[in-house]
């Protein structure tokens, strides 16, 4: 059974607009859209003896890609290409009455403005020079200070967690903040000249990667997380940056993602870390406590290469991360005895005691781990009378005083101890009241273990 005509126009127009959006994902060009994160090159052209050569053709050619571009000099010598995306290039002058000129190496960075000046020879159109010293440099075009970590030093520098932020902290003027309490210094956070994480600005391909939560307590962080592998450089600037850049007074790092060239390039990583290549820690060896499981694996793929070679190309990436972890838990969870009673039954906390006591300023003994009312906190000055209990504070300093909870001993008792007051470690009558159900369905939520147990996955691609 056939479809009618209708529904035929219909799937064929619908695939029409389908390939039509995918072609132009594929084949738009970086070049349109100016990216903060591409660089500019520049120069003059001229002859030997330094006169400038004007209405020169000039061709710069992607060595990567093999996609070239083409302008005229002006008047005056001048040529100027922007925006040009990093990678590896050459330059290409062709003038009447002079012979061809390359300058090869040429290498753009993110966001550098570099000069390329060529000297043209007489000689006839068809002969070529070809210049293989790489131009200087020096960046004399903009005063920007910064450093640029390339894709080598991203792959080779050691990296554990493989986030590439905090290869960021190696640049002049970089510190490690402060410990903080969301842990931002733990996922790459850096402080640049004596300023908050807060004040950085992350980039991505030249759009803004800053989180729109900023948190100007423990410093802003960035969205998204690219794989090592995915990074073909990036640059910290931290100085003298562009107004474009602005956002912030504090650093800028600007990274930009590795694309599609000519030839197919990939990778494939796998890190682990397993308890069975590891020494239990001092807290497991001491209480004879079993080592701790730990299963964490970091892996993906990475992938470039041409769709039309000089035309249009492709790179996509992929990260997983899987961590497993048992963790000696060194805190203090509810006794049985405290789950059972509704934490009115505190025997246990004073069991655990030598029997010794401490003195507050009336003068009482009072049995350490005894628990205190809280409501009966007041403050007794320096050689004055406590009213409640009738003693005196005999101190030269004035301070605050707690009464324990006891049915069988007053304020005014001199040794609050187990002999003395027998229900030191209950809440009775009307003080069982006075514990907070909420907080007793919170630590139920504690098990009477020494061992937890939890799981992180968590995916990267682009």
């Amino acid at each position: 059974m056939g479809l009618d005509r209708k529904a035929v126009r219909w799937v064929r127009t619908f695939g029409y607009l389908t390939l039509t959006c995918l072609l132009f994902l594929v084949v738009q060009s970086r070049y349109a859209f100016g990216q903060v994160d591409e660089g500019a090159i520049s120069g003059t052209i001229q002859d030997t003896t330094g006169a400038v050569v004007p209405s020169a053709r000039v061709t710069l050619l992607n060595k990567d890609q093999g996609i070239s571009l083409q302008t005229n000099a002006g008047n005056a010598g001048e040529y100027s290409f922007s925006p040009v995306r990093i990678g590896h290039y050459s330059v290409s002058a062709t003038a009447k009455g002079f012979a061809k000129t390359t300058q090869q190496n040429v290498t753009v960075e993110v966001g550098q403005h570099l000069l390329v000046n060529i000297q043209l020879k007489p000689g006839a159109a068809t002969e070529t020079i070809e210049v293989t010293t790489a131009p200087p440099l020096l960046q004399t075009e903009e005063a920007s200070v910064g450093q640029v970590i390339d894709q080598q030093e991203v792959n080779d520098l050691p990296l554990n967690g493989r986030n590439f932020t905090f290869l960021a902290q190696l640049g002049a003027g970089m510190q490690t903040p402060q410990a903080d309490t969301r842990g931002n210094a733990a996922s790459g956070a850096f402080s640049a000249n004596g300023l908050r994480p807060a004040q950085n600005n992350y980039l991505l391909d030249g759009i803004d990667n800053n989180s729109n939560a900023v948190d100007f307590l423990n410093g802003t962080n960035f969205v998204i997380l690219p794989p090592v592998d995915a990074i073909q450089e990036f640059k910290v600037q931290t100085a003298d940056f562009s107004a474009e850049l602005g956002r912030s007074a504090g650093a800028v790092l600007n990274a930009t993602i590795k694309s599609g060239t000519n030839s197919l390039h990939g990778a494939a990583w796998e890190f682990f870390r397993n308890d069975k290549l590891d020494a239990a820690d001092w807290f497991e060896d001491n209480n004879n406590v079993k080592k701790g499981e730990l299963r964490l694996n970091q892996f993906g793929v990475s992938a470039g290469g041409p769709i039309m070679k000089n035309k249009a190309f492709f790179f996509g990436d992929y990260e997983g991360y899987r961590r497993v972890q048992g963790t000696s838990f060194t805190s203090t969870v509810p006794t049985a005895n405290e789950r059972s009673s509704n934490y009115t039954n505190l025997a246990d906390i004073l069991s655990q005691n030598d029997g010794t006591t401490r003195t507050d300023l009336l003068g009482r003994a009072i049995q350490r781990g005894t628990i205190l009312d809280p409501s009966t906190t007041r403050l007794v000055a320096a050689g004055a009378v406590d009213p409640v209990s009738g003693l005196r504070n005999n101190t030269t300093s004035d301070g605050y005083v707690r009464d324990p909870f006891s049915s069988h001993c007053g304020p005014g008792t001199m040794t609050f101890t187990l002999a003395a007051c027998p229900d030191l470690n209950q809440f009775t009558g009307s003080n069982a009241g006075r514990v907070d159900q909420n907080a007793v369905k919170l630590l139920n939520l504690y098990e009477v273990a020494v061992e937890v147990l939890w799981e992180v996955g968590n995916n990267r691609k682009h």
